[in-house]
């Protein structure tokens, strides 16, 4: 991203820079993981999301959507919702068959089912169609309304699986830098920014706790390495790397989102800066691109304000 003189706009006497967020087309899934309670079903969306934050070094990008209760389950037990996304839809089912294969059949009292309604046969990823071998001839199939369902015999019954899931085309990248006079102030925005996003249905966020610490920009001056620190945001490269950091400014947190939608993202981000933008000790809010080479979507922060 450029460091030259910068244009800034104003929301609560924070600056926000006059830039876009460059977001890309990505293939998304959404999982709906019920069990008996709703701590098991979590259990199961939080370990299903593990080492899931970014593809540049990760098979996929997953986050939970929301916790769902059971009135809004296709089983009528409590659940959770979980988006996933990878660049392909071939690479996002084989992702997903090994992740509900290695950590939702194995919780306790879990079913898993499509969260994708509608969706073309072309579009579809075989997910329990792919895991019911675990049954070792004793799994057994059914058909409801026209959706084919797996039950694979386990040891505290049967896990219940949908033997595909719908895909769609979704957008990843989504991004607000949060700019704080001190680490505690830049911390506690970017926290109100994640709980101002999930609110908002469709998107997810996929870095720990919906926060990235360690930015990134594309490159390094080690071949080997797709991405490495973005050294114009870190407080301590000062005077060693060109800054792109104002005035007293002592930490930077990153906001990444992803989406079933460029509505949706662009709906998540514009909540994210206004929660951000209202809090204590926040100096500049921007966002990260690469001059439009990385991806189609751009998200203006001017019309988020």
């Amino acid at each position: 991203m450029s460091h030259d003189v910068l244009n800034l706009l104003k929301l609560n006497d924070v600056e926000i820079v006059d830039t876009f967020a460059e977001a890309f087309p990505i293939k998304a899934a959404r999982l709906v993981i019920t069990a008996d309670s709703q701590r098991w079903a979590t259990t199961a969306a939080q370990v299903m999301c593990g080492n899931a934050t970014s593809v540049i070094a990760c098979d996929v990008e997953a986050a939970i959507e929301r916790s769902l209760p059971a009135e809004q389950t296709p089983d009528g037990r409590p659940g959770v919702s979980v988006l996933v996304f990878a660049f392909g839809t071939e690479a996002l089912g084989k992702a997903l068959q090994n992740r509900v294969g290695q950590c939702i059949l194995t919780c306790p009292t879990t079913a898993c089912f499509n969260g994708i309604a509608d969706c073309p046969k072309d579009k579809r990823v075989r997910i329990g169609g792919a895991i019911r071998y675990f049954g070792d001839g004793h799994q057994m199939s059914r058909k409801l309304d026209g959706q084919r369902y797996w039950r694979i015999p386990v040891m505290d019954g049967e896990f219940l699986v949908e033997d595909e899931f719908g895909t769609v085309s979704g957008v990843a990248g989504g991004n607000l830098l949060i700019c704080g006079s001190t680490g505690a102030a830049a911390l506690a925005a970017a926290e109100c920014a994640v709980e101002a996003i999930r609110t908002e249905p469709d998107v997810a966020l996929p870095f720990p706790g919906g926060i990235v610490r360690s930015g990134s920009k594309v490159g390094s001056r080690y071949p080997k390495l797709k991405a490495s620190t973005n050294d114009a945001y870190c407080p301590t490269l000062r005077g060693v790397t060109p800054s792109a950091l104002p005035a007293g400014c002592n930490a930077v947190y990153e906001i990444v989102i992803d989406g079933l939608s460029a509505d949706s993202v662009k709906a998540a981000m514009k909540r994210g800066l206004h929660a951000a933008a209202a809090c204590a000790g926040i100096l500049r809010i921007t966002a990260g691109n690469y001059g439009g080479k990385l991806g189609k979507h751009h998200f203006y922060l001017r019309e988020l304000l």
